[in-house]
């Protein structure tokens, strides 16, 4: 039995509100409601709505790039396309069944815009996320991490609004060969 207290209740709601409601549709009485505590209790542990609100964006962004890095594939045997088909096929998972995670994170990317707080979180979790990346997929090479991070915020974007119609790890890995393939032509 975990036990919760009254602090990571609010931030839970938080989160659940960011997700469902984005943060400009986020009242006080609905963090409330969604963490079972009171008023009073975001007064005493966070001081504000935004400090609150805030300290949620950051605990999804770090949550998302957890997701990222453990959808990397352990097997070693893979060659780089068929780590890469892994990889996109696990995310794409990811943002299905963590949809909450994933729409708190890309509140968080929004607000990141106006708060140099979260730009500077989200930054830095944003490199430790590149780094991870280009290691895990077997080459340290920073721009490997910047190019699949990229994606991934596109892919997310379109998964989130039109799952549908999001492309398959298959589409994905082949359009990156393809385009690896346009970048370097052989004469």
């Amino acid at each position: 039995m975990r036990i919760v207290g009254t602090r990571e209740d609010l931030l839970a709601g938080a989160k659940k509100c960011l997700a469902e409601r984005g943060l400009a549709r986020t009242t006080v009485r609905d963090i409330v409601a969604a963490s079972g505590t009171n008023l009073a209790a975001i007064n005493y542990h966070f001081g504000t709505r935004d400090q609150l609100l805030n300290q949620a964006m950051l605990e999804s962004t770090g949550e998302s790039v957890t997701r990222v890095l453990d959808s990397l594939p352990d097997d070693d045997d893979l060659d780089t396309g068929e780590r890469l088909t892994t990889f996109w096929r696990k995310l794409i998972e990811s943002f299905g069944a963590d949809r909450a995670v994933w729409s708190a994170n890309v509140e968080s990317m929004a607000q990141a815009l106006h708060s140099p707080e979260l730009r500077t979180e989200i930054g830095a979790a944003q490199v430790r996320a590149r780094a991870g990346l280009s290691e895990a997929l077997g080459d340290n090479d920073p721009r490997i991490g910047a190019i699949v991070q990229t994606l991934i915020g596109g892919l997310l974007a379109q998964a989130l609004i039109d799952p549908d119609n999001t492309p398959t790890a298959e589409e994905l890995t082949a359009g990156i060969q393809a385009l690896a393939a346009l970048s370097n032509p052989t004469p």
